[in-house]
């Protein structure tokens, strides 16, 4: 019943039909999960001879008097008397003579509005006004205001909602465990439905949201669950298990230029044990900018090799993925292995070369970009992948590699995630989290500069170039656009060039360059022949230049706190003291707010939840390219009922994996499965 269509439903035009077509709502289930974005609370009723000044009241009254007229000055004005049992009120709507057809003298009304003191009286300034009746829809209660549209008001959804109610919440059978709704003290999911729509009060809307909250979060964790246990099953047929070799390890270890973090040790001994279990692993590793995540992922990578697999490292854009050759190649040398780059500006010939050895096993490590993924790759014995900064890549992306012979997957990610968001983002991996810095990693000096102050930071600037150093300018456009008012890279590039450091040897880096150009800029960079590098995001992750000390970032609010933490952690990899400077010319409340924590803290852990509880998930971590759908009413930072959802999730998937004993819960499921694999 609830995939009947909404024309078999209700009484409306074809246009209304099509407005809410383009919202999503195309049956009468549709609509009915189609929930409020807030409330309004009109539930306390003032009578008249008590109403609040410059307060919203809602009164209940009699029309004693209403008629239309016009002001000196030519506006049209409907005016009335509203009276109860305690006094009369003065009503005045502007411009809205068609009130005067829908209001009579003895009519009976509920009015929600603003009281102010005007034409001589205490007046109800444009109120809203509902006929009075057995039971109201937008006054005398909590009232639901939903996500509107063209012609599609939260009034014209209320009215078209309120009917099905009753009628209609009864076809939505429950697939939460009886076990769970019981333990937890939940409403049953008709009734969830019921209030949070037209809450009975308060407490019931409490109810309602904690409980539709809860099934979204254990809904997508029981999933995530699953997967990993399905692939574990299917995955543990083909016999990867890795054996660790501790002589080994200890001596890349030793002959390391830097000693390991204690968390980089955790790390890599917690990946060494995934990978001697008989099924592959599948884990995470998240780490603040610097603090040495590659270095544990090259240490797993010798291990695999050694124990005679294949190993391949795929990164989002080419910079980073020849930035991990060059680590790979540097720290490996020793150990005489074929190792080779592979990326989209890699020639036909140079691709079908590379792809005949990676499948006679000759090589031994392959780092490439997208490339790693296409059509006619494969492995001879591909036994561990590692993904970079995976939020970069799709589901379906990811999980090519895992295909290639069911490898050890092993994910890395610099944009640091709360732990219990990413639970529920990446639920079906295990979690390594790497929260120290190296020894001798100093703290970069953060500040936010005023545009009064912006020629004595060129100065600054210009002083530091002069002894040597190198600088990143940031804009957040490739193109100039008036309308956005932001600074674009091709017009700093060519100001700075000109007007400001024409001495210097200034760089132009942007996405719309060719690979070659691009590799030919950074090349440059890092052997200081440009000494100041303007670009776009492009140098977001993946880029390590030493003699880089200050990062300089235009338009610093159009960017997330994660990703101006990123930018920042491209200086202070060497040991000279590094800045990072933060231009804006939004004066925002917020704005401030967000740049002056960058000040603060250097913590990229501590950002990400400043930023999680300002920008929301999906703005920042790319949620649909994980497969998570828009969660309509619960929050990825409530760590209490994500946390409650895990552990339920768990219990049921470790006694009944395959969900047998609870069809309607697995048909629930398998429904989420069109979402969970779009890229």
């Amino acid at each position: 019943m609830l995939d009947t269509q909404l024309e078999d439903v209700l009484r409306t035009t074809s246009r209304h039909l099509n407005k809410l077509k383009n919202m999503g709502i195309v049956t009468a289930g549709d609509l009915l999960i189609n929930f409020p974005r807030t409330y309004n609370d009109r539930s306390e009723v003032t009578s008249i001879g008590n109403i609040k000044l410059n307060e919203v009241n809602t009164i209940r009254g009699i029309i004693t008097h209403i008629f239309n007229r016009k002001t000196k000055t030519g506006k049209l004005m409907t005016m009335a008397k509203l009276t109860d049992d305690t006094g009369t009120i003065g009503v005045v709507w502007f411009h809205q003579p068609h009130i005067k057809r829908m209001l009579f003298n003895g009519s009976e009304v509920v009015m929600t509005g603003k009281a102010k003191f005007a034409f001589g009286q205490t007046t109800l300034q444009s109120p809203t006004f509902e006929l009075r009746k057995e039971e109201q829809i937008h006054s005398e209660r909590i009232v639901p205001v939903y996500h509107e549209t063209e012609g599609i008001s939260s009034k014209w959804l209320r009215e078209k909602i309120k009917p099905l109610i009753d009628d209609w919440t009864k076809y939505f059978k429950d697939y939460m465990p009886e076990e769970i709704i019981d333990k937890q003290g939940f409403l049953h999911l008709n009734e969830a439905i019921k209030n949070i729509h037209f809450p009975e009060n308060k407490a019931m809307l409490n109810k309602a949201r904690e409980r539709l909250g809860f099934d979204e979060l254990f809904v997508l964790q029981l999933r995530a669950l699953q997967k990993k246990w399905q692939w574990q099953q299917v995955a543990s047929q083909d016999k990867v298990s890795i054996p660790q070799n501790i002589e080994l390890i200890k001596d890349f270890i030793k002959n390391l230029p830097f000693e390991l973090t204690r968390a980089q040790k955790k790390t890599l001994y917690e990946i060494l044990q995934d990978m001697e279990k008989p099924y592959p692993m599948s884990r995470l590793v998240q780490g603040d900018v610097g603090s040495g995540k590659t270095i544990v992922a090259i240490a797993a990578i010798l291990n695999a090799v050694k124990a005679g697999f294949q190993c391949a490292i795929m990164a989002p854009t080419e910079i980073l993925a020849k930035q991990h050759y060059q680590s790979i190649y540097k720290f490996l040398l020793p150990y005489g292995l074929n190792i080779q780059f592979i990326s989209g500006s890699s020639t036909g010939k140079q691709k079908l070369e590379l792809i005949s050895q990676m499948k006679r096993g000759t090589v031994d490590i392959v780092i490439g970009t997208h490339a790693l993924i296409q059509d006619k790759i494969g492995f001879k014995k591909l036994g561990l992948a590692v993904v970079d900064e995976q939020h970069r890549f799709g589901v379906k992306q990811r999980s090519v590699l895992k295909s290639f012979g069911s490898p050890h997957l092993l994910s890395l990610s610099a944009t640091p995630i709360p732990r219990t968001l990413a639970i529920t983002l990446y639920g079906d991996q295990d979690l390594s989290i790497i929260d120290e810095m190296p020894k001798g990693r100093q703290e970069i000096i953060t500040r936010l500069i005023p545009e009064n102050k912006r020629i004595d930071a060129y100065r600054w600037i210009e002083d530091q170039v002069n002894k040597g150093r190198q600088v990143f300018v940031i804009c957040p456009l490739i193109d100039e656009s008036d309308i956005l008012g932001v600074k674009s890279v091709t017009q700093e590039y060519a100001h700075l060039k000109e007007h400001i450091f024409p001495q210097h040897e200034i760089g132009l880096l942007h996405g719309k360059l060719k690979s070659a150009e691009k590799n030919e800029i950074m090349e440059d960079f890092a052997k200081n022949k440009i000494n100041i590098l303007v670009s776009t995001s492009v140098v977001e992750v993946g880029i390590d230049v030493p003699n880089a000390t200050i990062m300089l970032i235009e338009g610093a609010e159009r960017f997330g706190l994660s990703q101006l933490h990123q930018f920042r952690g491209r200086v202070g990899r060497g040991e000279h003291q590094s800045y990072c400077f933060l231009f804006t010319e939004n004066k925002s409340q917020e704005s401030g707010q967000r740049l002056s924590s960058m000040v603060k803290y250097s913590s990229g852990f501590k950002l990400a939840e400043i930023d999680l509880a300002l920008r929301g998930p999906g703005e920042i971590y790319g949620v649909k390219q994980s497969g998570i759908p828009d969660l309509k009413l619960a929050s990825l930072t409530d760590s209490v009922n994500i946390e409650k959802a895990r552990l339920e999730a768990q219990a049921i998937i470790e006694k009944d994996p395959e969900l047998k004993n609870y069809p309607r819960l697995k048909e629930k499921i398998n429904r989420l499965e069109d979402v969970y694999v779009k890229d």
